[in-house]
């Protein structure tokens, strides 16, 4: 497996948005569709990152940079990769790219029933940094997580 990374390209936004609703929107309304993902690969205030293996999307993650701090808005990783580095190497790609921008705070919202993925941004330097109730579709809270890249 030889992971490569490099900016969402328009002919991917299908996949990814199949890849947003299976893998993050399980049983909540469909917002990451293909027209929100294009407008974000248009928008440059976004980065819409993707880890290829050969022709294979392995990964993807689309970050918001807003004046002091980012926004992790989306990222998801196909089962078949998970536990192998790819999420791991999506935000240090990202954060890099916060860093060389002068941003050092990212922050994202999870699902508050997804344990395996608040797990692994904690394990990534993620802390929890509080909770939006019924937050998804009115009904799932989530937990903000931010992370201080200024600091090893």
């Amino acid at each position: 497996m030889k992971i490569r990374l490099g900016l969402a390209r328009a002919t991917e936004v299908p996949k990814l948005a199949a890849m947003a609703r299976s893998l993050v929107e399980h049983g909540l309304p469909h917002t990451w569709d293909e027209q929100r993902l294009c407008r974000c690969l248009a928008n440059s205030d976004y980065v819409a990152l993707v880890a290829r293996d050969g022709k294979r999307i392995a990964g993807f993650a689309v970050m918001e940079f807003l004046e002091r701090r980012a926004h992790l808005a989306l990222m998801a990783v196909d089962a078949a990769y998970q536990g192998h580095g790819v999420g791991r190497a999506l935000l240090a790609w990202l954060e890099e790219t916060a860093r060389t921008a002068g941003t050092f705070l990212i922050h994202l919202e999870v699902r508050a029933g997804n344990v395996d993925a608040r797990k692994f941004y904690e394990r990534v330097g993620f802390i929890e940094a509080g909770r939006r109730r019924n937050y998804y579709a009115g009904g799932e809270d989530a937990v903000r997580m931010a992370r201080d890249i200024s600091v090893a």
